[in-house]
């Protein structure tokens, strides 16, 4: 007989794990080949390094001593990285609950009474049990249960550093963005002053007769339309420091920052092999845990086809004995044991399952998604930093030749060789030159904060 009952149990254990009730997660196969693009690759093949640029603190990345109190300020007071946390402290909790699910439950449940018959004394009856149950977890409901509130946490903490991630690229962004615009209104506003010279060195020569009142009138309204460009650069400065604030949680206040000439970046821009980004990028994570949560939802759906077992007791006094009443109380105890086998529900429980199964694979593609969204988003910022290199060398040479242009013309004016229009388009040309330089400066240092920001930067900070 025990020999059958141990037969039976293997065939058992063996059903049970052939449904995946106890199977643990483990990660699905993802096929990163080729998951970045290589901005100057002929074969759009982004050589594999060692090395990866999201692994450096985000203080050597980020060398501004400005910017780097900013970025403390705003891991300290950001709305979104405190409800972050906050749900950190929320899924612990559900795990801690899981965890104790394990355990007998304790109620103690005093109870009294007071009853009385016509031409009878009054009865007082009372007991004071101590209530316990215990579910057994025969088939893995329990244990699905803290598998997956185990996974709730580890994805609320994913998310957490990917908030962390996202706070400390928008502050920079904002930060650097402020910079630029600070290098644009100081070239546009030393072009105005240069532009009224050059308004008032026409007004001379056309007193000497070299040049007529149409010069004078044109070189005015460009003096006028270069300084109708200062206000909106300062409207643009105030609207991101405003921006900048409130991810600080600060009232709006204007931003303390340093130069955009300053700046300085580690030499290393390498984007790491493609599998680091399963488990570097702090979103990837989230959705692999989203998809382990639903894993294990999969898994308890199946354990309610199956029987559930629990024992139940209750030990304490009383002083009611069925129709008799005694005093002083006596002990009382019971116990029970129950098992129950899902027969007919409705079908809710075949719906379960089905919903259960339906929402895993929603966050399987979700979490291949989520892969694919950060092999775009390197390449993007690979290729934004490429391209900023190469437009930066060019415009560089651009300046050089403008800048000669407008000596060239000026000289040549002065002569009488040269129009008054032929001046006025090359130091347009050489302002938006100059301008559109500080732009691409910009690009490149955006380039690397977003590189930065995609590799999953500043996680464990």
């Amino acid at each position: 007989m025990k020999k059958q009952q141990f037969i039976y149990i293997v065939c058992l254990a063996a059903l049970v794990s052939g449904c995946n009730i106890y199977k643990p997660y483990s990660r699905p196969e993802m096929d990163t080949k080729g998951l970045y693009r290589d901005p100057v690759s002929a074969t759009d093949t982004l050589v594999s390094d060692t090395t990866n640029m999201g692994d450096l603190p985000w203080r050597e990345v980020f060398t501004d001593p400005q910017l780097q109190s900013l970025i403390q300020l705003g891991l300290e007071q950001n709305t979104d990285l405190q409800t972050a946390i906050l749900k950190v402290q929320e899924a612990e909790a559900g795990l801690m609950s899981a965890r104790l699910a394990y355990t007998p439950s304790l109620n103690l449940a005093p109870q009294g009474g007071l009853s009385w018959y016509e031409n009878h004394r009054r009865t007082w009856t009372w007991s004071a049990p101590i209530a316990a149950s215990w579910e057994i977890d025969i088939f893995g409901k329990l244990l699905n249960a803290k598998r997956g509130a185990k996974a709730a946490v580890l994805q609320s903490q994913a998310y957490k550093q990917a908030v962390q991630t996202q706070v400390i690229a928008a502050v920079a962004n904002y930060y650097y963005t402020l910079l630029m615009l600070d290098e644009q209104l100081a070239i546009t506003e030393n072009t105005s002053v240069l532009w009224k010279k050059t308004v008032e060195t026409m007004r001379a020569m056309k007193e000497a007769g070299m040049v007529n009142e149409a010069a004078i009138v044109q070189s005015e309204a460009n003096s006028y339309m270069i300084e109708a460009s200062i206000p909106e650069l300062k409207q643009q400065i105030r609207e991101i420091e405003n921006a900048l604030s409130l991810i600080l949680k600060e009232a709006p206040q204007q931003i303390e920052r340093g130069s955009l000439k300053s700046q300085s970046f580690p030499a290393m821009m390498n984007a790491g092999v493609p599998v680091q980004l399963l488990s570097n990028r702090p979103d990837v994570k989230a959705a692999e845990m989203a998809f382990a949560g639903t894993f294990y939802n999969t898994n308890a759906a199946r354990s309610a086809f199956y029987p559930s077992l629990s024992i139940s007791g209750n030990f304490g006094w009383t002083n009611q004995l069925g129709s008799m009443v005694a005093n002083p109380g006596k002990m009382i105890a019971s116990a029970l044991g129950s098992l129950t086998q899902p027969l007919f529900n409705k079908g809710a429980n075949t719906a379960r399952l089905r919903i259960a199964k339906a929402q895993q694979q929603e966050a399987l593609l979700s979490f291949q998604q989520a892969i694919l969204n950060a092999g775009s988003e390197v390449s993007n910022a690979l290729c934004q930093y490429q391209s900023a290199e190469d437009k930066i060398v060019q415009r560089k040479k651009q300046i050089n030749s403008l800048e000669k242009s407008v000596e060239y013309t000026q000289e040549l004016l002065t002569l009488g060789t040269s129009t008054y229009l032929e001046v006025l388009t090359a130091q347009q040309s050489l302002l938006s030159a100059q301008l559109s330089n500080v732009s691409d400066q910009f690009d490149r240092i955006q380039a690397i904060v977003n590189l930065y920001n995609a590799l999953g930067g500043g996680r464990n900070e």
